[in-house]
C-alpha cells in the first residue's frame, strides 16, 4: 500500500549547464531562460496533482524550478539536505565536465565502491548519503501525502540508491536530465519504489530548442 507519492524533479537548465560548468551547492546559478520554460512545461503537465507540500535545496535554480506551484499557497520547505553534492575546488571550472580526466578518474573510483572519495574542499558520496538519510526521515514524518522536491542532478542519482537500499556505486546507473522528473513511493513497509525514472514527457515540446 501506498503511502505517500513523492515527486522529486531535478532543476531545470542554468547558462552554466548549457557551458558544462560544474556548480554544486558552492555555485548558485539561476535558471536561465530555457530553465524557466521548463519550469513552466513541468508546471503546466503536473498542476492538477494535489500536492501537500514543496521542498527544494537551498540554492537558486531549484527553488525557481518549483515557483509556478508557490501560487497555490502550499507551503515550501527549504532545506540543506536535499543540497547538490559539493564538487570542491571544480566548482564553477569549465574543465571539469563529464568528459574530463579529473571527473573520469573521480567517478570510476565511485563505481568500483570508493565513495568516500572526495574532490579537494569537497564533499563524497558517503557525506551527501548522511544528509540524504536526514530528509527521508523528514519526510517520513511529516503529515504531507504528495509530496514535490526540486533538487539535483547528482544528488538525485545517490539518491535513487539510498532509496531502494542499493550502494553509491550504482549512482550512474539513474540517468536524469534538467527538469526530468523520479517519481517514487513510499510504502506501508516503510520501503520505497520508484514509479517513474527520468520522465521527460512534460518535456516534449521544448526538445531541440
Amino acid at each position: 500500500m501506498v503511502e505517500k507519492e513523492i515527486y522529486i524533479v531535478r532543476h531545470g537548465q542554468t547558462d552554466l549547464n548549457a557551458q558544462g560548468i560544474v556548480q554544486g551547492k558552492g555555485v548558485d546559478a539561476p535558471l536561465n531562460e530555457l530553465g524557466q520554460k521548463q519550469a513552466n512545461a513541468f508546471y503546466e503537465a503536473y498542476k492538477h496533482v494535489p500536492f501537500d507540500a514543496l521542498y527544494s535545496s537551498t540554492l537558486l535554480r531549484a527553488k525557481q524550478t518549483i515557483e509556478p506551484f508557490k501560487h497555490k499557497g502550499l507551503p515550501h520547505i527549504v532545506d540543506g539536505d536535499l543540497d547538490e553534492i559539493g564538487w570542491g575546488d571544480a566548482e564553477g571550472k569549465a574543465n571539469f565536465t563529464d568528459h574530463s580526466d579529473l571527473f573520469a578518474q573521480l567517478t570510476a573510483a565511485w563505481k568500483s565502491g570508493n565513495t568516500a572519495e572526495a574532490l579537494p574542499g569537497g564533499e563524497s558520496p558517503d557525506a551527501m548519503q548522511v544528509r540524504q538519510l536526514r530528509i527521508i526521515e523528514k519526510l517520513k514524518a511529516a503529515p504531507y501525502k504528495k509530496i514535490l522536491i526540486a533538487t539535483h542532478g547528482r544528488y538525485i542519482r545517490g539518491l535513487m540508491c539510498t532509496l531502494t537500499n542499493q550502494g553509491l556505486c550504482n549512482m550512474d546507473n539513474f540517468d536524469h536530465t534538467n527538469l526530468c522528473l523520479y517519481k517514487v513511493n513510499l510504502l506501508s513497509n516503510g520501503s520505497f519504489e520508484i514509479e517513474q525514472h527520468n520522465s521527460q514527457g512534460h518535456l516534449i515540446e521544448l526538445m531541440g530548442l
